[in-house]
């Protein structure tokens, strides 16, 4: 028998907050990610940390958001608890690899799509994982066309997240790609979901459907919901994080060297050599010289 899948049961309601809730998770993990590369400190490891548990926290918040707006008409549906949060553990620790290969190898095109590649993988094994923790009366069928084209856009998706993470800088631009992120994650799980139909065993309708999904979703969306919130105070307190380098700053590294006053500290940018601040140095310093001793023929 063919169940009747309807993926917007609460209509718009869960479509909106899945968004939402990856916007977040995505904002917070691009901010996160662009602190660690900008202010190389000892805190390093531990924004990349939290970068990548956000983001998994909100990729995963986010498909279970949507999931309870799944239902099939003729069977209630319920979640096997190791295997979903399982799910999570996956996210977290495939998009952790991924932005630390970014971290610590470099802003490179061969560290992005490698990144990317590892990330999106992972938030597609995620989806894929926690569906495969759902129970009904019946099987789950994939179209494997649509499966694929969905890891295709986690993919992609996940590139371009990491991508804007080295390159965008401005808050208002951060906040702009958190939002195609969401966009583009939240289009893989809807497209995902496209390629499922359901097979039930026997010929009799059940009732409640929603009812069991529903009740065991809400309680385990509560932790990763209160941590991205917490994740998000820590952004706000960090002025560093949310606003970037203060003007005043910037303006003294661009402006010209004046007699007697020492020169700005040059901090390399994404993808340059360490030791470039230490060559540029030591050219600026044969040039005065070279221009010292004509200026000593002159005399």
């Amino acid at each position: 028998m063919q169940g009747t899948v309807d993926g917007f049961s609460y209509g718009l309601v869960t479509p909106v907050a899945a968004f939402l809730m990856a916007c977040l998770g995505g904002a917070l993990g691009l901010r996160c990610t662009t602190r660690s590369l900008r202010h190389r400190d000892s805190f390093k490891a531990g924004w990349l940390v939290l970068g990548a548990t956000s983001i998994g926290s909100g990729i995963w918040t986010m498909h279970f958001i949507a999931m309870m707006g799944f239902s099939v008409r003729q069977a209630p549906i319920h979640y096997d608890l190791p295997i979903t949060f399982a799910s999570l553990g996956v996210a977290v620790v495939m998009v952790g690899i991924g932005i630390f290969i970014v971290g610590y190898r470099g802003a490179t095109a061969l560290t992005l799509v490698t990144g990317g590649t590892i990330t999106g993988l992972g938030v597609a094994t995620m989806h894929y994982l926690g569906m495969a923790g759902m129970r009904l009366q019946g099987r789950i069928e994939y179209d494997t066309l649509t499966v694929v084209f969905s890891v295709v856009i986690a993919v992609v998706a996940a590139t371009t997240a990491l991508w804007a993470a080295v390159s965008v800088h401005g808050f208002l631009a951060s906040l702009g790609a958190s939002l195609v992120m969401g966009v583009a994650v939240s289009g893989m799980h809807y497209t995902a979901m496209a390629a499922v139909s359901v097979h039930l065993h026997g010929t009799e309708r059940s009732t409640g459907t929603g009812d069991a999904a529903t009740s065991l979703l809400l309680p385990m969306l509560i932790g990763p919901a209160v941590f991205l919130i917490l994740a998000a105070v820590v952004v706000m307190f960090d002025p560093l994080l949310v606003m970037g380098d203060p003007d005043w700053q910037a303006t003294a590294a661009r402006g010209p060297h004046r007699p007697g006053v020492p020169a700005p500290r040059h901090v390399p940018s994404y993808g340059e050599p360490a030791n470039w601040s230490a060559r540029t140095a030591g050219r600026g310093a044969r040039r005065s010289v070279a221009r010292g001793g004509h200026r000593s023929q002159d005399w």
